[in-house]
């Protein structure tokens, strides 16, 4: 018996894949590629990284601890293209000082019986220092001035009309009663004027605040004119500053009149001498505060007993007045 096989039935179909294949295998292939490249042009941050694992370990229960051995860093060119150098080993076993070596000859300086100096020994003996030739050099400008005004006024004071005497930094002009004023008046003696007008050219040159000071005993005055010595004193100290300021050589914002009448005498008011002594008109000239001179003396006296002695022999002797 004949047996017929349908032709469509014994045709096999054409081998291969489809040709969609083709294409999808093309894709896959380019974004790998893709993936790949974006992966070697990514910068790994390893904290964070290591902190996203964390985080997924605490969610998942993850077991696995990964410890960090290194300190996370930034990056930078400069890390990544250059790399510290080695040390180098160096040649003995033992560094040690040379003066570690206490049998050394060369260790043998000074007395070793004396006392070792402190650090704030030698701070202050520096800061002493440095105080006493900045005073001494303050000192000494303020003793050349008097010396100026000395030799200025040289024919009055040696006829005893005035004296000059510096203390620290301050110069002490004092004008007597006996031929600048007549007694119980405050108008100068006309013989007297131009000795004022000498002095207010020598003042031009000198710096400070300058304070005309009056002073009178302690006899009460009688007179129509005054009615006290407060009254007395004060216009005896404005007629000397008017002198001085007159013709506006001076600043007179440097001046302050002061009237002081009896109460701070110069010599005890016990005799006529004494008296005629505390009837006076004194300009005081301050260079300088003479607080913060007092204080910086002060200082250096703690480190040194005798320097006053040394900067100046007035001040260390006392008002030398007579």
């Amino acid at each position: 018996m004949d047996i017929l096989l349908d032709e469509s039935e014994g045709d096999e179909e054409g081998g291969g894949s489809p040709a969609w294949m083709a294409t999808f295998a093309d894709l896959m292939s380019l974004l790998m590629c893709f993936f790949v490249l974006l992966l070697s042009f990514s910068e790994m941050d390893v904290l964070k990284y290591k902190q996203i694992a964390g985080s997924m370990r605490e969610a998942f229960g993850v077991q696995n601890e990964i410890k960090v051995k290194d300190i996370p860093k930034g990056t930078s060119i400069i890390a990544r293209e250059f790399s510290p150098g080695k040390p180098q080993p160096t040649q003995i076993k033992t560094v040690n000082q040379f003066t570690t070596q206490n049998k050394q000859q060369s260790l043998q300086v000074g007395n070793p019986q004396a006392a070792a100096v402190t650090g704030s020994e030698l701070n202050d003996e520096l800061t002493a220092q440095l105080l006493d030739e900045k005073l001494s050099s303050l000192l000494k400008k303020t003793r050349a001035d008097a010396e100026k005004l000395r030799q200025v006024l040289k024919p009055v004071i040696d006829e005893g009309k005035i004296d000059i005497e510096s203390h620290r930094r301050q110069i002490t002009i004092r004008i007597r009663e006996r031929g600048s004023f007549p007694s119980g008046s405050a108008t100068l003696n006309s013989d007297f004027v131009p000795v004022m007008a000498d002095l207010r050219v020598a003042l031009q040159d000198i710096d400070g605040k300058i304070s005309v000071e009056g002073h009178t005993d302690d006899v009460p005055i009688r007179g129509a004119r005054f009615q006290s010595n407060w009254e007395l004193s004060a216009s005896r100290a404005l007629s000397v500053t008017h002198e001085l300021v007159s013709g506006g050589a001076l600043d007179e914002e440097r001046f302050m009149v002061v009237g002081l009448a009896s109460t701070q005498p110069y010599r005890p008011n016990t005799s006529s001498k004494n008296r005629a002594l505390n009837r006076r008109v004194e300009i005081i000239i301050r260079q300088g505060d003479e607080n913060a001179t007092t204080t910086t003396l002060n200082d250096l006296q703690k480190v040194d007993p005798g320097i006053i002695d040394r900067l100046d022999p007035a001040t260390a002797a006392g008002d030398n007045r007579g």
